[in-house]
């Protein structure tokens, strides 16, 4: 029998997180309440526990200001290889 994979969207995984983490009700009723397998309403929990561990963090990612960084060099890089093909094409009359 081929099983189909179940897709879930980001909304119905913060919301059955958001149930585990309050625990008004037990995993078990969660999980049978939603129609999931516990390891991944366990998954999902971890995930939104870690994420939301990073709201409060104050410190700047270092991967975002890297890819900043990157990309500012990169327009300069662009920026100074435009103005010597405008110089070369003045000095070959092109």
């Amino acid at each position: 029998m081929n099983k189909i994979k179940r897709q879930f969207s980001s909304d119905f995984k913060a919301k059955v997180a958001l149930d585990l983490i309050r625990g008004v009700d037990s995993p078990s009723q969660i999980c049978s309440k939603y129609s999931i397998h516990p390891t991944q309403a366990g998954k999902w929990k971890s995930l939104a526990l870690q994420g939301l561990v990073s709201v409060f963090d104050n410190r700047p990612n270092m991967q975002i200001f890297e890819k900043d960084q990157l990309i500012d060099d990169l327009y300069r890089q662009i920026g100074k290889f435009q103005v010597e093909l405008d110089w070369l094409k003045k000095k070959t009359g092109g």
